[in-house]
């Protein structure tokens, strides 16, 4: 399953209502590690699918959003679990280093 890309109107009932942790890559067009990201997403996305979802929020679209957890960098991923953020993870990471990162949520 591929990421999901979420508005600031599509938020809430992709993230806050989710049955799983969710994944939020903040992101850009312009910016260059947002895109090296994207395949890793593309790739962590399938491969755990079934433990978590992963959605795309593009900052300079959605800056309510954005503001709203006071992302100041990009990429920024944010953990979501029970509709709250409680993890983050900055900048471009290989994906076995963001699994490890995040093997806590992936139950």
């Amino acid at each position: 399953m591929k990421p999901v890309n979420v508005t600031d109107e599509t938020f809430a009932e992709e993230v806050y209502s989710s049955d799983k942790p969710v994944l939020v890559d903040f992101w850009a067009k312009w910016c260059r590690p947002c895109l090296m990201m994207a395949p890793v997403l593309e790739e962590f996305a399938e491969e755990y699918a079934d433990k978590m979802k992963v959605v795309k929020l593009d900052v300079d679209e959605n800056p309510v959003i954005a503001s709203k957890y006071r992302i100041m960098s990009i990429p920024t991923m944010g953990v979501f679990v029970e509709g709250k953020m409680v993890d983050k993870v900055i900048g471009f990471m290989p994906k076995e280093r963001l699994v490890e990162k995040l093997l806590k949520y992936l139950k």
